[in-house]
């Protein structure tokens, strides 16, 4: 089993590997060449073929697919720039730009564009000369007395920077909360602090940063990228610059501090559950919990079919699982800053004009289609299994399986948790075309507690192993079970088919392995020893009479 455990290991490190955000070079190789005609009119080709779609035609920010993204796409006629090494309030230099639209953003709809990293990439020069393109959106970049580099204004990093220690994140900590960084990002930096949505310089809402989750950090996880963002500022947000309020040296603990605070992912894709002796935990905060395995789930928008989401904001749970026996335990951790338990169902989005063929589009708009706001919709998630048992690499469709190849579903309703009800409810899906069906009263079997702190959500669903129901995930030790998960944060308008979902991973209770396993070991090893001798006398053998 363990061996078994390994592999998948593997292949999720692999999985994790392709899937993650992509990294390119934070500097360009020489300056930008000289702007010629030839060089302007190639730029202007690259973007028209690969830009405008999200920043528009005249660079307004406005393309076609720009009322689907979240955060929407620069408008670059403003010449308000986020990411740079100058001053508040300054333009960008050229290494930034390109800095950018090499390594692209996390956590945005802005992606990579280094060749040496994607296939479909542009070379050093067909950046730069999209930079030069992008450049003539913005009539700032023509005054000379705005530029940031004949002008002095561009950040250095510190000569002498404190080392990455106990030490100086602990002094980070306590910038951290001089500074009252809290009041925006929350205590432990959860994006918690404020309890109202904020706004950018163009009206549009913006959450405030998760700083534990590095691959929503966008413009770079390093000390040295946090210590800048500090340094500088990122205009057009309320993320202020702290040169005026903190010291060179300070700003630097505090980028330690942020950078500590940066939660690294488990690689493997099966779970092990842990056996224990008595009564399974129900509280979320039993000190129990701490002796599981944990095993990170990412998920990502449900773009799979009609309605269509790509601005999910649960990114990532993770899970853990124990056993006894007669019962099993899962808890799901998640970030979430707003705790979520009113659910309107006036408010609910009607997804059959959208999903109708023929329809403009089945994505769902960011801002206006739905309603992202507090007090609408509840915070919820779905454990899913797979009810056969799984026969080779064969599963269900992750998801909401199919009409032959039925899933079991576990739903956890923060709304009925905070009115006091079973906030679980059991119900089996044969397909995302139609709702999930609720099990009778009797197959109700599971049992929930939650509890919500300071932008966490942490959620414990217990059952029996093995149920008479046939439509029920049985468990047994030893065995894979296909296992997923649906997630909605309610004041990110997500409900319905309006989710986050992860692909398939799994859990197995973990069981002695029986002494045959051990004896059969040994037995292979001795007979491919004995084969392996054999063949080399043989071969001697041959090797003699020829002679």
């Amino acid at each position: 089993m363990r061996i078994a455990c390994k592999i998948l290991a593997i292949a999720g490190l692999i999985c994790i590997w392709l899937s993650g955000p992509l990294l390119a070079a934070d500097t360009p190789s020489k300056p930008m060449p000289e702007v010629t005609e030839a060089f302007m009119e190639s730029g202007r080709e690259i973007y028209f073929r690969r830009c405008s779609f999200c920043h528009g035609l005249l660079g307004d920010g406005e393309g076609p697919a720009a009322k689907y993204l979240d955060p929407r796409p620069r408008d670059f006629t403003l010449g308000t720039f986020k990411f740079r090494t100058t001053q508040s309030g300054e333009l960008p230099t050229d290494p930034d730009l390109f800095r950018t639209v090499s390594r692209g953003l996390p956590g945005t709809g802005m992606q990579a564009f280094d060749s040496d990293l994607i296939k479909n990439g542009l070379s050093e020069d067909q950046r730069w000369a999209v930079i030069a393109y992008i450049k003539t959106f913005a009539q700032e970049f023509e005054d000379p007395d705005l530029d940031p580099v004949k002008t002095g204004k561009v950040v250095s990093l510190p000569a002498t920077r404190a080392p990455y220690n106990a030490d100086t994140i602990a002094k980070g900590k306590a910038v951290f909360e001089k500074a009252k960084c809290w009041s925006c990002h929350g205590k432990l930096g959860r994006g918690d602090g404020n309890k109202e949505f904020r706004q950018d310089d163009w009206g549009f809402p913006i959450r405030i940063r998760n700083v534990t989750h590095p691959w929503k950090i966008k413009a770079g996880t390093a000390v040295e990228d946090i210590y800048m963002r500090f340094t500088t500022g990122i205009s057009g947000t309320p993320m202020p610059s702290f040169v005026k309020t903190l010291s060179e040296e300070d700003r630097w603990y505090l980028a330690n501090y942020i950078k500590s605070l940066q939660h690294e992912l488990t690689s493997h894709q099966a779970l092990q559950a842990k056996p224990v002796n008595g009564d399974l935990p129900e509280d979320p905060g039993n000190p129990v919990w701490d002796g599981a395995e944990a095993m990170d789930m990412r998920l990502a928008g449900q773009v799979i079919a009609a309605p269509r989401w790509q601005n999910p904001s649960i990114e990532m749970v993770t899970v853990k699982a124990l056993f006894n026996d007669e019962e099993i335990a899962f808890r799901l951790t998640w970030d979430d800053p707003f705790k979520d338990v009113v659910h309107d169902p006036s408010k609910e989005f009607d997804p059959v004009e959208i999903a109708q063929l023929g329809a403009v589009s089945s994505y769902v708009e960011a801002i206006d289609m739905v309603p992202r706001a507090l007090e609408t919709f509840r915070d919820a998630i779905a454990l899913q299994f797979a009810v056969k048992p799984p026969q080779g690499t064969k599963k269900p469709h992750f998801y909401r399986g199919s009409s032959s190849d039925q899933v079991h579903l576990w739903v956890w309703k923060a709304d009925l948790d905070a009115a006091g009800k079973p906030s679980v409810e059991e119900g089996n899906s044969r397909g995302w075309r139609q709702p999930i069906k609720p099990q009778n009263a009797e197959g109700q079997q599971i049992t929930g507690k939650a509890l919500w702190d300071q932008g966490r959500w942490s959620v414990v669903m217990k059952r029996p192993l093995r149920t008479d129901d046939k439509n029920d995930v049985q468990f047994d030790t030893g065995v894979f079970i296909p296992m997923s998960l649906n997630t909605w944060d309610g004041s990110n308008g997500e409900h319905g088919l309006i989710m986050s979902l992860s692909t398939w991973h799994y859990v197995v209770l973990e069981g002695s392995t029986p002494v045959s396993v051990y004896i059969y070991a040994i037995l292979a090893f001795l007979i491919a020893g004995a084969v392996g001798i054999w063949l080399m006398r043989k071969a001697e053998f041959e090797v003699e009479e020829t002679s």
